[in-house]
């Protein structure tokens, strides 16, 4: 008797349970399908059925079981697939969702009988479509349920996570397994990444979850702890072979906990699950795939057909046991047939261990013959596998290509598969991607690794390279973006310089294209450029900067300007992030900024011989300390961008106002506007400290604001009023701070600057022009920094040498040429720290790679 003819005699105990439902009892379940079954007719049935995760699909399918019918499960949503199923197999009954309702639907046309035995139709893992199903008896399902539930110690009182679909063999044999010794499932609403999965498992009190590898992957990520779940017993893994570093990592953390992890291996030919590797021994074991379930069998076959029974040697891994298939089938008259597989023949490459375990080593059909060697692509992922790298490999006859998404240099990665498959550098190819693309069922897709795998492989890798320079220490795929990547606005218009030299132009929106993909852009020739204004800008400013130091002339404005771009580029390379609360980004780009400033401390502290603390802890433009005992107030500007920085930093920790900014970023960024020009106004009459009040933050906050306004301003209602409201507040502030040449200058210079990003984001200019300027603004904030050192030192030369004019102008171009010689030291530095890093990792991966003497 089919243990889904039983469920009644489980009562009133739960058997499926739905997010904010009340759950559906055994006995229920049971009545349900004994309703729905009436449906079907009289006779033995085909029916097909669209098998969502949902309360209808289910009890279809327990009806059909329950009933003696033959069920074929069917991917849900895929159209064309249960088209081309009613084609080829005609079955006598549908039940699927026709226009967002759930049909039973009744074909006219009679089919072939079906045999007695057969139970259940799947597809094969990841197939769709016209591919063979897979025929499975009633002995096949009950037996692996009950196998499952024998060595899994599954009791009435279990409850499991259904995370999986269940037309796919594992989530089917969870649902089999558990209504087998009358448990509960929970149908998981949520999938893995989504907020409040592990709220809904916890409230649903689940004592099991079974995930594919790319499910305990994505919970990784999204930092998924299962101690946090009082009532989970196990975790199990199947669907494919897990990182071993992943499978340890949650063993661990199971452990812990008084929890296990079962790791499992399994084909949809055997009704699922055909090992499992019993949690007391995962430790010592975890490549294996262990033992064979409950009443099966595993051997292995030689090329020659003979068993090999000793261990170390590699064979086809072949399975005996009740739940091996009847069969494949591609149209209805398969479906009479009976049994005619008596063994499984898995495909998969295995050998024995010593402690008579099972490890899979290769696949026979995934597999290349380069310069006379058969290599298969399996075997060479495992051998990646065990150095930490998680790779994909596919090939041809010509050579092997590995897509790789574990962050290591292509070098190193190339390096170990030719150690792993005896061809030479010129046979392997290795290509860094953001992720491995997956199939429903979260195996790997080769055929999209493949594809990948072309397309990057045509990437250019100058600017590749160049990106992970600018980024240096952080590991850069072709698949990442600048925006990805949390670059800020210094490495923006660092990278903008490298694009127009490598491209001959700035693509618009470039920060959120993939490397590779701005990698393969043509070349573009002519004589004109469109570049951003925010970089003419910074180049325009920091020249002031440097002109207005060594001339004394009443040009200020020029680190105004460049405040009002440090809010600009707050709101368009952090924005989202602070609004998601990862302020810990704002704080590495903050942190990555002043290591630059870090060395000009540290000399001004040698040369006064004492540390200038004020300095050192960023508030000597406060004008609280003796200038004695501090940098130059020229230093004023990093001191205060840092204070925005970590004020800014600050605010965004506060859920609340994570919220209210996320809701309406620029209503609440005018808000803030308001504020910070009052601040800017009041704050002398509470905390005077003379004429260095325009060094503090109070003073300069509200640029940041306008600059974060500017961005958001995305209508032109709001472009309107954040231009209304910077006429109205320059020439105030221009006449409040004094009435004269200067401040006038630095008042309006602000709001051209706010017109030019508002009305003119992006610009054209002549070559010439932008080869002049982009260099400038890359090297800003190293020419801010070291201008003045060298100047002061050849002054009374520059003076005794040479007419004032002329002084002045090498003051000005030493100062200018300093900060950009700053520039493109730091750049080689970083070069040879990226490229003696790949060296290092390309010399421990060899050293792993060695056999062993």
């Amino acid at each position: 008797m089919d243990f889904l003819q039983k469920l009644a005699a489980h009562g009133e105990r739960p058997a499926l349970i739905f997010p904010g439902r009340p759950a559906i009892s055994h006995a229920e379940l049971a009545r349900r399908a004994a309703g729905m079954a009436a449906g079907f007719g009289n006779g033995r049935k085909l029916v097909a059925i669209e098998a969502a995760n949902s309360e209808h699909a289910i009890t279809a399918y327990v009806a059909a079981r329950a009933g003696g019918h033959a069920v074929a499960l069917i991917a849900p949503g895929e159209a064309k697939a249960i088209a081309d199923f009613e084609e080829d197999f005609r079955p006598d009954v549908s039940v699927r969702l026709v226009d967002g309702r759930w049909r039973l639907i009744e074909h006219e046309r009679a089919g072939e009988a079906l045999h007695g035995d057969l139970a259940v139709l799947l597809a094969t893992s990841g197939s769709t479509g016209r591919s063979r199903l897979v025929r499975l008896s009633r002995t096949n399902i009950n037996s692996n349920a009950e196998a499952i539930a024998c060595y899994l110690g599954l009791e009435t009182d279990d409850r499991a996570a259904l995370i999986l679909p269940f037309h796919y063999s594992y989530g089917l044999s969870v649902l089999n397994s558990h209504l087998a010794v009358g448990a509960s499932v929970f149908v998981s609403a949520k999938g893995v990444t989504e907020k409040g999965f592990a709220d809904d498992l916890r409230a649903a009190e689940v004592t099991n979850i079974s995930g594919v590898p790319y499910s305990y992957e994505l919970m990784q990520k999204t930092g998924f702890r299962p101690e946090q779940l009082p009532s989970l017993r196990f975790m199990t893994a199947a669907g494919g072979r897990m990182p071993v570093e992943l499978a340890e990592s949650f063993r661990r953390k199971l452990d812990a906990s008084g929890q296990q992890l079962f790791l499992m291996y399994g084909q949809t030919e055997a009704a699922a699950r055909i090992a499992y590797v019993p949690p007391q021994a995962l430790a010592a074991n975890p490549d294996s795939i262990g033992i064979a379930i409950p009443g099966g069998e595993l051997s292995l076959v030689g090329e020659d057909g003979a068993r090999i029974d000793g261990s170390g040697a590699a064979g086809e891994l072949v399975y005996r046991g009740p739940n091996v298939m009847m069969g494949y089938a591609e149209g209805r008259a398969d479906l009479a047939r009976g049994a005619e597989v008596d063994e499984l023949r898995t495909g998969d490459l295995a050998e024995r261990c010593d402690n008579g375990f099972f490890r899979v080593v290769g696949r026979l059909k995934r597999m290349s013959k380069i310069a006379g060697l058969r290599i298969g692509h399996e075997a060479v992922e495992h051998a990646l596998a065990r150095h930490g790298i998680v790779a994909a490999v596919t090939g041809d006859d010509r050579r092997l290509v590995a897509a790789f998404s574990s962050g290591q240099a292509p070098e190193a990665v190339c390096r170990l598969m030719v150690e792993a498959s005896g061809l030479t550098p010129l046979h392997v190819e290795a290509v860094a991607v953001e992720a491995l693309p997956r199939l429903s069922n979260g195996k790997v897709d080769h055929q999209a690794v493949a594809q990948r795998a072309r397309q990057a492989a045509k990437a250019d890798p100058g600017i590749i390279e160049a990106f992970r320079r600018a980024f240096y220490p952080r590991q850069v795929a072709p698949t990442d973006s600048f925006e990805a990547l949390g670059g800020d606005s210094l490495l923006f218009v660092q990278l903008s310089l490298t694009l127009e030299r490598k491209l001959g132009r700035i693509p618009e929106g470039w920060e959120k294209m993939p490397v590779g993909a701005l990698a393969r852009l043509g070349r573009q020739t002519g004589g004109l450029r469109v570049v951003d204004s925010e970089l003419l800008m910074r180049a325009m400013a920091i020249l002031l900067v440097v002109l207005h130091h060594a001339t004394l002339w009443p040009i200020p404005g020029g680190a105004a300007a460049l405040v009002m771009l440090v809010g600009y580029g707050l709101a368009r390379f952090h924005g989202a992030a602070l609004m998601r609360g990862e302020t810990t980004r704002l704080l590495k780009a903050l942190a990555g900024n002043l290591a630059i400033y870090a060395p000009i401390v540290a000399a001004y502290s040698i040369a006064r011989g004492e540390v200038l603390w004020p300095s050192v802890f960023l508030l000597g433009n406060l004008g609280i300390f003796d200038p004695k005992h501090m940098l130059p107030y020229l230093y004023w500007f990093v001191e205060a961008y840092a204070q925005v920085m970590l004020i800014v930093a600050g605010l965004f920790s506060l859920p609340a106002v994570r919220r209210r900014v996320a809701e309406n970023p620029f209503g609440t960024g005018m808000a803030a506007l308001v504020v910070t020009v009052a601040i800017k106004f009041f704050a002398p009459k509470v905390w005077a400290v003379g004429a260095v009040q325009i060094f503090t933050v109070s003073d300069v906050f509200y640029l940041a604001v306008f600059g974060w306004c500017i961005f958001h301003a995305r209508t032109a209602r709001q472009r309107m009023l954040v231009m209304g409201a910077a006429v109205m507040a320059f020439p105030v502030m221009a006449y409040w701070g004094g009435n004269w040449t200067g401040s006038w200058v630095k008042f309006m210079l602000q709001l051209a600057c706010v017109a030019m990003l508002l009305y003119r984001p992006r610009v054209a200019v002549p070559k010439q022009v932008a080869a002049l300027a982009l260099p400038v603004a890359a090297a800003g904030y190293h020419i801010y920094l070291f201008h003045r050192l060298v100047p002061e030192l050849l002054a009374p030369q520059f003076k005794a040498l040479a007419s004032w004019p002329v002084a002045t102008a090498l003051t000005v171009a030493v100062g200018m040429l300093t900060g950009i010689a700053a520039f493109h030291g730091q750049k080689a530095v970083a070069a040879w720290l990226s490229a003696r890093r790949s060296r290092r990792a390309d010399t421990a991966l060899a050293v792993q790679a060695a056999p062993a003497e």
